[in-house]
């Protein structure tokens, strides 16, 4: 019996590994079929891209994604089992298809119907096909088909068309991934009402400003684990319907930019929350105290925000912290010894607060860090020497603290990349930082070290080392002993001469800044490095020309040679240097005119050439630079007309071409975005004539808003390479007069707007459409020859600080407008014609005799003048009639021509003499618009 029972066992096993096996093989016809289908679907509407192109933000995190495109479908044959096609995972038994992963294939197009028909699908990655988009129908007909769909990722596709509303038939969708997918404007309320849905990713949907809140997602509360909502721009506070979600264990809202509000108690005390980023939005208020002993957070980030107070005393509580994250915040107070206590904290970063005082002297754990940041704060006295010591210590940066004293050893030989610049530290350099081995950073600069050329050292791993500012009279001789060397920084200190020969012969070396010396070694001695990226010469005494051997270093990315006594021509190859996108050659005594054959594909986003002696015309190839964001001219000798041909630089943000002999009027734009981006125009002193260009005026978009940028947003960075643009910080950007004072740029505000057209030969009127310029900081017209009356629209500018109207013919009463520029710090409006009474209140009671004088008609405070009461014509319907097209002169005598010459004539003279009355106004006015109607 048992015998019979075995061999009935063992024919069981074999009937099922036999179906198993077979069921494993093969494919499900239907399914099969369904997939050729997929693959073959019309080309018209659907295919392969295999020339991908990385334009736009959607495009840089495909490309991170999928760093080569596989074509996963161009497997898929006719004739084989699809079980075995890459991307294709079947059933064990049925043979279905229950798994496509179809990611980063190259697909374009719109997604074939067919895909609907794989009724058991569990799993589909569509994800990083950088042109594939899903419609309504289609997506409809496959989410009511779709029952058995747990996960679905769609990162990078296209899904503007598709409502996204979930249907009652997929309840079992467990994981969605929308990243990159631009629904926003399709999103329902009910979005993530998926009853079982445990994971949702929504990041990076908006790539503007657009006023969204967050969601509430209440429907989904009791199930989400996973969230995240990062980079989309939402702007208010966190809904309080998000402290229903419980079960979250990874909650992602940074980059939003526009969060704002406290931070919510409940977000902290959520019980299964291990991750939670808040980072780079705008929180205010103080962290809340409120951790938990039970609280098992691995991760916190609450950087670039603006919450201020103390570390609250309960993040101790928090002993399961591997990352946190407070920098760029304004947390004050000391650091409290509890915080470096966290038994299993590897990174630790404080930096850019304003917390105080010294640093606790001893710690019991931190044996786990690998990364410390305690940079830009006001710590101050000694740096503990646990900070030099901690075992598995990679990365400390100290530097912009105000610690003192010496440092008598470095402990751990760990280090990897170590930053003390910026302090006040004293004393020889302890000899212990040069047997770090493992050393790929150093940065001392900017201290009261002494004793370098005394030490022996050898960095075989050292790849960057910045000693600026540490008044060095001679080059370290590192030559040979540190082969990896890629950055080298000697700036700012009172090396002179020529350089050593070691520097030519480093052939690692790709970022060399040696500026702000007392150097006079020839250029072409620099040149013999062909792999240099950056090279910053610039405040030294070098003299002689610029070789035309400087085009040879062909990966030259950046070059600034600025404020030398450098002489002889601009060497043309540099128009055609492909790789060049910084080049700052101002203050030297360079003649000639400019290059004129700057290539199709330049990459020049930064040209610096004022206070030079450049003489000539302005090449019209310049309009090949469509990269470029920074043009400065200003101070040279070029001789031409207004270059109408700019207007074609989509990016052009600073336009200086101020002091030349430039001439003519300034012709209408023809483009209708043309210096749309443009944020400082600046033309003065040269020989410009005719009318203010209004059609300028109209296309200054970039100025029209008004835009509150963060602190780590506020400056022009060129994008060719933000990386490099970092370190020129020596280099002046552009030379700018306001408020009666010129300002020299080293980094260019972005909310720094303003309009100089000062010391030209303009006449007319100023336009009226010049108070469209909401953002404008500062407008300078004088010394033209304007004439006509102040806009009231000027009333419109509420950004501005400064306003120049003086040396001109402008004439009439001061508009009461004015008045409502409340952060205006200097006005000018000397020499003019302008009469009667000075608005009074606000930023007008703060201005003295000389922003008025040479105006005789002028009255009230704070001239002596008094004004008598006799009414005065209001500047309001003058300024009506001049802007609806119509004049007042002999228009009298045109009136009086049915009444009689005569009584023309004597109307005419009474006008000339005694002024305008209101009646006249009124009754010509009326009669005007009523034959205008009729017409």
């Amino acid at each position: 019996m048992e015998s019979w029972v075995g061999w009935l066992l063992l024919l069981c096993f074999h009937m099922f590994f036999f179906h198993f096996s077979f069921s494993h093989s093969l494919c499900h016809p239907h399914d099969n079929i369904a997939l050729l289908q997929f693959k073959n679907s019309d080309t018209r509407s659907f295919g392969l891209d295999t020339s991908p192109t990385y334009d736009d933000v959607t495009s840089f995190f495909t490309y991170a994604e999928c760093s080569d495109m596989d074509p996963k479908t161009a497997t898929w044959e006719n004739g084989t089992d699809c079980c075995s096609w890459v991307g294709v995972t079947c059933h064990p038994i049925s043979g279905r298809v229950i798994g496509l992963d179809v990611s980063c294939s190259g697909l374009y197009g719109e997604i074939p119907s067919q895909i609907s028909q794989l009724s058991k699908l569990e799993s589909l990655d569509l994800s990083h096909n950088l042109r594939l988009r899903w419609k309504e129908r289609s997506w409809k007909k496959f989410i009511q088909n779709a029952t058995f769909l747990k996960e679905l990722i769609l990162d990078d596709v296209d899904m503007t068309q598709s409502s996204m509303r979930p249907l009652n038939q997929s309840t079992s969708l467990v994981s969605l991934s929308l990243s990159r997918t631009r629904v926003w404007g399709n999103l329902k309320s009910d979005i993530l009402c998926f009853p079982k849905l445990e994971q949702f990713h929504l990041s990076d949907n908006s790539y503007s400003p657009n006023g969204q809140h967050l969601p509430s997602l209440s429907c989904s509360a009791a199930s989400l684990t996973i969230l995240d909502l990062s980079y989309n721009y939402f702007e208010g506070s966190i809904p309080i319907s998000f402290s229903n979600f419980t079960h979250l264990t990874v909650l992602d809202l940074s980059h939003n930019v526009y969060l704002n509000g406290s931070i919510p108690s409940s977000l902290l005390t959520f019980p299964s929350l291990t991750f939670l980023d808040l980072g780079f939005n705008q929180f205010s208020g103080q962290i809340p105290n409120v951790f938990l002993q039970s609280n098992n957070f691995k991760t916190l980030y609450l950087s670039h925000n603006n919450v201020e107070g103390e570390l609250p005393s309960t993040l101790s509580n928090l002993q399961h912290l591997i990352h946190l994250d407070l920098s760029l915040n304004k947390l004050s107070g000391q650091i409290p010894l509890s915080i470096l206590n966290f038994q299993y904290l590897v990174s630790l970063d404080l930096s850019h607060n304003r917390l105080e005082g010294p640093l606790p002297n001893k710690i019991k754990s931190l044996s786990n860090l690998t990364r410390l940041y305690f940079n830009d704060n006001l710590l101050n006295e000694t740096i503990p020497v646990w900070c030099l010591s901690l075992p598995s210590l990679l990365e400390l940066d100290l530097s912009d603290n105000q610690f003192t004293g010496h440092i008598s050893a470095i402990v751990s030989q760990s280090f990897e990349f170590l930053y003390l610049c910026n302090n006040k530290l004293q004393g020889n350099i302890p000899t212990s930082i040069f047997t770090l081995v493992n050393l790929r950073q150093l940065s001392l600069s900017s201290n009261n070290f002494s004793g370098f050329h005394n030490v022996n050292y050898n960095f075989p791993k050292l790849e960057r080392l910045y000693l600026s500012s540490l008044g060095l009279t001679e080059f370290p001789k590192i030559v040979g002993k540190v082969p990896m060397l890629r950055d080298l920084d000697l700036s700012n200190n009172k090396l002179n001469g020529t350089v050593p020969k070691w520097l030519h012969e480093m052939d690692s070396l790709s970022f060399l800044n040696l500026s702000q010396n007392l150097l006079t070694t020839p250029i072409k001695q620099f040149l013999r490095n062909y792999k240099l990226q950056f090279l910053d010469l610039s405040f030294n005494l070098l003299t002689g020309d610029i070789s035309s051997s400087i085009c040879n270093v062909s990966s030259l990315n950046v070059l600034l040679l600025s404020h030398n006594k450098l002489v002889g021509v601009i060497p043309p190859c540099l128009a055609n240097l492909s790789s060049l996108s910084i080049l700052d050659l101002q203050r030297n005594e360079l003649n000639g005119t400019l290059p004129s054959s700057f290539s199709m594909n330049s990459l020049l986003s930064v040209i610096n050439l004022n206070d030079n002696n450049l003489e000539g015309i302005l090449p019209k190839s310049l309009s090949n630079c469509t990269k470029l964001e920074i043009l400065n001219l200003a101070n040279n000798q070029i001789e031409d007309k207004f270059p109408k041909w700019l207007q074609t630089l989509p990016r052009l943000t600073v336009l200086v071409l101020r002091a030349n002999k430039l001439y003519g009027p300034i012709p209408s734009l023809k483009m209708k975005h043309g210096f749309s981006s443009l944020l400082i125009f600046d033309i003065s002193s040269n020989y410009f004539n005719g009318s203010i260009p209004k059609t300028y005026i109209q296309n200054f978009q970039a100025m029209k808003n008004v835009i509150r940028y963060k602190v780590g947003e506020l400056y022009i960075q060129p994008s060719s390479n933000a990386s490099v643009y970092e370190f020129a910080t020596v280099t002046e950007f552009a030379t700018i007069t306001t408020k009666a004072i010129t300002m020299t740029f080293k980094k260019i505000p972005k909310n720094f707007m303003t309009i100089d057209l000062s010391r030209n030969k303009f006449e007319g009127e100023i336009p009226y459409v010049i108070g469209e310029l909401h953002a404008l900081k500062g407008l300078n017209f004088s010394h033209n020859r304007l004439s006509g009356y102040i806009p009231q629209s000027i009333g419109n500018l509420t950004n501005l600080e400064s306003l120049d109207l003086s040396s001109n013919m402008v004439m009439g009463r001061i508009p009461t407008e004015l008045t409502n520029l409340n952060f205006l710090e200097v006005l000018n409006l000397s020499y003019n014609h302008l009469v009667g009474k000075i608005p009074e209140g606000k930023q007008f009671n703060t201005f003295e005799n000389n922003s008025y004088i040479g105006n005789l008609g002028l009255c009230a405070f704070p001239l002596s003048k008094k004004c008598n009461n006799t009414k005065q014509q209001s500047p309001s319907s003058l300024n009506f009639w001049r802007e609806e097209g119509f004049e007042f002169g002999w228009e009298a005598v045109v009136i009086g021509y049915g009444c009689g010459i005569i009584f023309g004539i004597g109307l005419g003279i009474f006008v000339l003499f005694i002024g305008k009355p209101e009646w006249l106004v009124k009754m010509v006015g009326g009669g005007l618009r009523k034959k205008m109607r009729r017409r």
